[in-house]
Parts: structure tokens; C-alpha cells; sequence
């Protein structure tokens, strides 16, 4: 796991990066890619020419207006949209062309974490996060193992026997990322995780984003318009103490998170890509606005 750069000394901090040996060069093959994709409906454009990559264990933050194409990268990773032109690969391999049948194997790999939660009203708690697992008939001391797990992961452990209506949104929200990480997937999607939830309630979504990168060398794309969010992802790190209890610590002088990036569009069209901190620095007026939120 790489967490952060070098400090002035030149030495590594104790989550630091660690030589490359051959046991690791499965590492630099990036778990997503696209290349020079573009997508048009009629005469509205949606991407244009957009080439990003997303490196094993690493964060991409995708920030935009609406209808600047956000949402469409996820659902053309997933398979649910077709580029017209460009290629899209998944751990390497590319899936531009994939039928259903060839893409249920890649969904395997990839977590989704949809914007309302989107729970099954009718199912509770246990039976939304184990449902995958029910469909696939693995054995029910399994799900039952791997469900508790999940809960726990999300902090929901009381919330197993619950029903959707009896969440709050929050909640709701975490049971989704519990539901989503069933299966350790190497990839996990979020579309506007936080969207009309309140600051304290959108900072814990973030704080599991920030614990799957850190502690569970998951690769995500976190899309979102909420700045707050871009704080959060890009200048904390999740450490485990020697009770196993997990805090969260933010960068300081010395120490820079290099697992954490920044992709801003608008048209279409990739604007801004790298640090947190080049962002905030970047001379284009749009990038200036965003930021202030105008």
C-alpha cells in the first residue's frame, strides 16, 4: 500500500512505498483505463476524448457540474454504455467490446455504490447485503460469515435485522457501500455517495472511501460535486492502532498522499487532472468557481 511521498530526508514513512520486485509488477498494470473515449447522444457530446487511468489502490476523485459526463464513466465501466469510439480496460483487459455475458466476470471485480442506497424496500437489512450472494446459492453460514462482516466494516452491526424504512439516510447509504463490498471487489464505483446527505453524516460515507483505500487497497472513482468531499479524500489517511481500533490522520508537512487524485470535466472534456493542491492553485475561471461553489 502507498500512502505518501517521500519526506525532506528522503525516507519513507512507515506506510511508505517499498521497492518494486516481480511480485509486484501486477501493481503497475492500472485496474482502470480509458483511452481516448468518446460517447455522443445525437448531437450532445458527452465525453470527448477522455484518457484517465486509475492505479492499483488509488482514489479518483471525478468532479464536475451536472451534465459534464461524471456519471457516464461509471456506467460505461460497468458496461451499461457503449463508446463510440476509445477503449475502456478493466485490470488490463479490454472490455469496450464485451457482451453481457463476458462483462458478468468483470462485475465481479467491481463494487457499486449508487446515490440513494438503492435498498430493496421489501428485504431487510441482512437480506439486501446477502442478496448477491443468495442469487450466486453460496451456502448460508458463508453469507451469514461475509454479511456480518460487511455491517461491521460499515459500523451497522445493530442494523441487521432492520428494515430499509427504518434507516435514516446514512445509514441507508452504508448498508449500500456493505452491499457493494460483498465479495471483495478490487474496484469500487461511487456515484454521488453523499448527495442531500448533512456534513457530519457525507464525512463518515467519506471516512469508508478513506478506510477501503488505505486498509483494503481498493481502487475507487468517487464521483461527487461536494467540495467538502475532495477535502476529506485527499488530506486524510486511515491508520489501525496496535488494538486494532481504526483513526484518521490528515497529511502534514512532511507527509503527502500520492494515492489520491483529482479529475475535473466539463463538456465532456478532462480540464484539470493531478494533487488537490494543483487544483486549487489551477488559473482556469470555471476551476476557480467550482471550487467557491458558484
Amino acid at each position: 500500500m502507498t500512502l505518501f511521498s517521500t519526506d525532506a530526508t528522503g525516507e519513507f514513512g512507515s506506510n511508505g512505498a517499498a521497492p518494486i520486485t516481480s511480485g509486484a509488477e501486477s501493481r503497475l498494470v492500472p485496474a482502470i483505463e480509458f483511452r481516448d473515449v468518446y460517447l455522443a447522444f445525437d448531437d450532445q457530446v458527452i465525453l470527448d476524448g477522455v484518457n484517465f487511468s486509475v492505479r492499483r489502490g488509488e482514489t479518483k476523485i471525478v468532479l464536475g457540474g451536472s451534465g459534464s459526463g461524471k456519471s457516464t464513466i461509471i456506467n460505461l465501466i460497468l458496461g451499461l454504455l457503449k463508446p463510440d469510439s476509445g477503449q475502456i480496460l478493466v485490470d488490463g483487459e479490454n472490455i469496450t467490446d464485451f457482451d453481457d455475458q463476458d462483462l458478468m466476470a468483470v462485475r465481479k471485480k467491481i463494487g457499486m455504490v449508487f446515490q440513494e442506497g438503492a435498498l430493496f424496500d421489501s428485504l431487510s437489512v441482512y437480506e439486501n447485503v446477502a442478496y448477491r450472494l443468495i442469487e450466486e446459492g453460496v451456502d448460508e453460514e458463508e453469507i451469514e460469515h461475509e454479511v456480518t462482516r460487511m455491517l461491521h466494516f460499515v459500523d451497522l452491526d445493530e442494523a441487521i435485522d432492520k428494515m430499509p424504512n427504518e434507516l435514516s439516510g446514512g445509514m441507508r447509504r452504508r448498508v449500500g457501500i456493505a452491499r457493494a463490498l460483498v465479495g471483495n471487489p478490487s474496484i469500487v464505483l461511487f456515484d454521488e455517495p453523499t448527495a442531500g446527505l448533512d456534513p457530519p453524516t457525507a464525512r463518515t460515507i467519506c471516512e469508508l472511501a478513506i478506510k477501503l483505500r488505505d486498509l483494503e487497497d481498493v481502487s475507487s472513482i468517487f464521483v461527487t460535486h461536494e467540495m467538502n468531499n475532495l477535502e476529506y479524500l485527499s488530506s486524510e489517511y486511515a491508520i489501525v492502532d496496535e488494538k486494532g481500533e481504526v483513526s484518521f490522520e490528515t497529511e502534514g508537512d512532511f507527509l503527502c498522499l500520492i494515492n489520491t487524485e483529482v479529475l475535473m470535466l466539463r463538456n465532456g472534456k478532462i480540464i484539470f487532472s493531478g494533487k488537490d493542491e494543483q487544483l486549487r492553485k489551477a488559473d482556469d475561471p470555471y476551476i476557480h468557481r467550482f471550487i467557491r461553489g458558484k
